[in-house]
């Protein structure tokens, strides 16, 4: 119906049925959602949902631990809304889902927050007591895991919040030392000394998922190592040169590799003879031809003569070959000439096909220099500085400050004074390692660590191989996290284990001095995951030392390890502790889904993935699911110093967590996606529109009461065409469950409302509703299809929003239960129809060519409504009233489409141009008959 053109002559508004509801059009959700959740608090509903599941078919997420270091972000709030539609879902289809939250609380994150409280109040992090700053982390981790909690609540994130897993609580820390000591009693545990990441900054080994790539500017230098012993004599007295952009191995460094199958060559330039690769010869010319100080040449070198004479090798020839450092006059470590070795790693990509090697500072150093008897020497320290003890550059560093390192800086110096620097320019541009927590560089650095075996064979296969077919039996979503996992899987080194930080667990084991044995007593293993449980991570301590190891060994025959555990090794342990503890009694071991961003292939995934199939001989998990990273509108990473970033606090305060959630639902969460207010306009649009099709049911259905329900079989095509689409739906809304395919949920659902609800169903409908009397049976089937769609609709939309849900079930039944106390909607399988549905697929065709027919007639101000209009219509009508379905005054049967303004006169109760009507403002037949009762 539209408003009249002028006044009826008499008024029957009080005779229209008009919708009537006090579900309000304007949400106000930042008001009202609050309250919701108070009330759901305070009849702790998450407990209520558990004893009505209870005996149910499980289905188990468990909940990655993000760290409890600050205030939710948009990716925490992402995350976790995802976590809540898995869970609501899964609940919907009438498992038993429970899901218990957790937080990380050990680690660097924390530790480092903590340290920068000390470095404000100029405290010393190592003067104070190590139970004293542990206790200060314990402290800071739990005001976050409280901060963090309530903001998660406030999403409407369903969970036992009231009793969530900490990876400090004892029982969790004892859990980790005894998944520990497993890998110690079969044999999976070893001490060595091992180039790894270092943080000089955190004074620590870091994993690589606590490591992240940026873009720099390094010095790179040429340095000469004159050849003094070679089975080829002309290469006596020649210079091998290195090209390197961490200058400050130079000091350390022990051999030089050479590629087995490289061309290289001999040349003169200047008063000495030069060995490259031959590929690399002019690269080498044009770095050695000038001087680079902060980008600026500084001193422009004629190139010097070339001799005419080269004099070419094949790599193999060189073996045997040594060379002594150009620093060799200071004697001692750098007066001991170096061998050149034959390394499979070396290319002619860059450089000068010659390698300088540093076992301690470089993986494939280590292992090229270990194969032929060069040890690591030790000469860096933790904070990045040379020992004390060092021939050259004792004491000083740091060794990542690039002014250390800097063409004028006292390494490029030093070797240029001894006439071992050909090229030095602070131009190179790279990807370099930095830790992502203090964003500053970090190093390889060779230190006594603990390691797992991924090439150990234990119980008939590796760590690797066992990990490999885990992967292979697990499901991804999306698939291509299966290759990601795969690849970093297959090409990982050993785990390394242990952190020298002080806010972790430790590594309980007792180590025979002058051996790297640990002790394996099972008695001894029992008493220290007692000390554990009884006091946590301060039970582990050298009073106590005795005490665990017994009456059977003395402590003075025993190191006591003080290193910490990885942090990742504590949230690999979470299934353990959380699973198969039998604290949380409705959970149940494996999980059926991890799922967090997809960052997580090289951290919590690939953790728990080891630490499981070193202990059970398979994943914790059936199925992995990983998420995007938010950017922001224009596509950019968020960041604070761009300006760019999202609040979830703010948005829920000012716009409410419904739009949040319906945004993060909305979004193809496999990938990167965006968030900016544009794009939250949109969803706040979208919202409005689903909010407003619940009012139309609520108010449709006002005194809807079961006798007036009709059975499908008496109903018109039009309400059995509106079941098959919900059927139809129905069977895609499982499928879109089954495959975590949210977005594809949602939109099934806003299309379906504002498509064929609204758009169709509604609009076609709404001159029945309105006019036709109460008992009239089109009417009544009308209303019983707007009931089922009502129950289906409202269950459908309850994952994604939970709080508007809830509104509308309380507002249509105040004193029912929770709708999220609800099944999956009974939808029947015979309501499919495909005949019924091609036919009315056909005839929506019509009716929107009718209306593209009528529309220039409206835009023309010819009519002001489509009821002015009589329509043409070249086909058959059957039984169904096209004037109705066209919403137009007459349709002409087996004509040429086209619409023409109408002569009859306007019904003034229904407002339809109708033959009947003898003039504007008269009753039509049907009104008449409903007005006349």
């Amino acid at each position: 119906m539209t408003e009249p053109a002028d006044t009826p002559k008499q008024d029957y508004r009080d005779s229209v049925f008009l919708p009537k509801t006090e579900f309000p059009m304007k949400a106000g959700l930042p008001q009202k959602e609050p309250g919701i959740l108070a009330r759901w608090q305070a009849a702790d509903f998450y407990t209520e949902l558990r004893n009505r599941r209870r005996g149910r078919g499980k289905f188990i997420l468990h909940d990655g631990p993000p760290y409890a270091n600050g205030d939710m972000h948009i990716g925490h709030a992402l995350n976790h809304i995802l976590k809540d539609m898995v869970v609501r879902t899964q609940t919907l289809l009438g498992k038993d889902a429970p899901y218990v939250p957790g937080w990380d609380c050990h680690g660097l994150p924390i530790e480092w927050k903590v340290e920068e409280q000390y470095r404000k109040k100029k405290l010393n992090k190592d003067e104070v007591p190590a139970v004293e700053f542990r206790a200060e982390c314990r402290a800071y981790a739990q005001n976050w895991v409280d901060t963090q909690r309530e903001q998660l609540k406030r999403l409407g994130i369903n969970g036992d919040w009231d009793n969530p897993y900490l990876t400090m609580d004892f029982q969790a820390e004892a859990t980790i030392v005894a998944e520990l000591l497993k890998f110690a009693e079969s044999g999976q545990l070893y001490r060595g000394a091992k180039p790894v990441m270092w943080s000089p900054v955190e004074k620590t080994a870091l994993a690589e998922a606590e490591v992240e790539y940026e873009d720099i500017v390094s010095t790179q230098i040429d340095v000469a190592f004159e050849i003094v012993e070679s089975p080829i004599a002309e290469l006596v007295g020649a210079h091998a040169v290195i090209w390197t952009t961490t200058p400050w191995t130079i000091p350390v460094n022990q051999a030089i590799a050479y590629g087995p199958d490289v061309e290289y060559i001999v040349f003169g330039l200047g008063d000495r003879r030069v060995l490259v690769a031959e590929k690399l010869f002019q690269d080498f010319l044009l770095r050695a031809s000038y001087l680079k100080i902060d980008g600026v040449i500084q001193d422009q070198i004629p190139p010097p003569e070339l001799s005419k004479t080269f004099r070419r090798y094949k790599g193999s020839e060189l073996a045997g070959t040594m060379v002594q450092h150009p620093m060799h006059h200071l004697g001692g470590f750098f007066a001991k000439p170096r061998p050149m070795l034959a390394g499979d790693f070396v290319t002619t990509d860059s450089g000068t096909g010659l390698v300088h090697m540093s076992p301690d500072h470089g993986e494939d150093d280590f292992d090229l220099c270990k194969a032929n008897g060069v040890d690591p020497v030790f000469a860096v320290e933790g904070d990045g500085k040379y020992r004390a003890d060092w021939l050259w550059l004792g004491g000083e560093g740091s060794v990542i400050n690039p002014k250390f390192n800097a063409p004028d800086g006292p390494i490029c110096t030093a070797l240029r004074e001894s006439g071992g620097l050909f090229a030095a320019s602070a131009d190179y541009k790279h990807s370099y390692p930095h830790s992502w927590r203090s964003k500053a560089k970090v190093i390889y650095r060779c230190t006594p660590q603990w390691f797992v075996p991924m090439a150990k064979a234990t119980v008939g296969a590796t760590l690797r191989e066992k990990a490999m077919t885990a992967i292979s039996d697990t499901r991804f979503i999306p698939e291509k996290g299966r290759n990601r996992l795969s690849s970093m899987v297959e090409g990982r080194p050993d785990w390394v284990l242990s952190r020298q930080r002080a806010w972790g667990v430790p590594i309980t084991l007792f180590v025979k001095k002058g051996t790297n044995q640990y002790l394996d007593d099972a008695a001894v293993n029992a008493r220290i995951i007692a000390g554990v449980r009884a006091q946590g991570v301060d039970g582990w301590s050298e009073e106590r030392a005795q005490e665990y190891l017994g009456p059977d060994y003395a402590l003075a025959d025993y190191e006591r390890v003080t290193d910490i555990l990885d942090v990742w090794f504590d949230s690999g342990c979470t299934h353990a502790f959380v699973l198969e503890s039998g604290r949380w009694p409705d959970l149940q071991w494996p999980a059926d889904l991890y799922l967090e961003g997809s960052d997580q292939h090289r951290g919590w995934f690939q953790s728990s993935l080891l630490q499981s199939c070193g202990t059970r001989g398979r994943a914790p998990y059936d199925a992995v699911l990983t998420h995007g990273f938010t950017m922001d509108q224009k596509g950019m990473k968020m960041s604070k110093s761009l300006g760019n970033t999202i609040n979830p606090l703010d948005l829920m305060r000012d716009s409410g967590a419904d739009i949040l959630r319906l945004w993060a639902l909305t979004v193809d969460f496999t990938e990167d996606h965006r968030i900016g207010k544009e794009i939250l306009q949109g969803v706040s649009d979208q919202y409005r529109k689903l909010r407003n099709t619940f009012r139309y049911l609520l108010g449709a259905l006002d005194g809807f009461s079961d006798a007036e329900k009709v059975v499908v079989a008496d109903m018109p095509e039009l309400e059995r065409y509106m079941l098959h689409l919900l059927a139809d739906m129905n069977v895609k809304l499982r499928q879109a469950v089954d495959d975590f395919d949210f977005n594809n949920y949602v939109r099934l659902l806003t299309d379906f409302a504002n498509e064929d609800l609204s758009a169709f169903f509604f609009d076609i409908r709404k001159d029945s509703l309105y006019c036709d009397a109460a008992t009239d049976p089109k009417r009544m089937a009308y209303r019983t299809v707007l009931d089922i769609l009502f129950h289906a609709l409202v269950r459908y939309a309850a994952p994604v929003l939970v709080f508007t849900s809830e509104e509308v079930w309380q507002t249509r039944f105040p004193d029912a239960d929770s709708v999220h106390f609800s099944d999956w909607p009974e939808v029947e399988a015979g309501w499919i129809d495909t005949k019924l549905a091609e036919n009315w697929g056909s005839i929506r065709g019509a009716r929107m060519l009718a209306n593209e027919l009528i529309e220039p007639m409206r835009r023309n101000k010819e009519i002001g409504s489509s009821l002015e209009v009589e329509y043409s219509y070249p086909g058959d009508a059957g039984e169904i009233d096209l004037a109705e379905l066209f919403i137009v005054s007459t349709v002409h049967l087996g004509r040429e489409a086209g619409a023409v303004k109408t002569a009859n006169h306007k019904c003034g109760r229904c407002w339809r141009h109708l033959p009947e009507v003898v003039d504007d403002g008269a009753l039509c037949g049907r009104c008449a008959d409903v007005v006349g009762g």
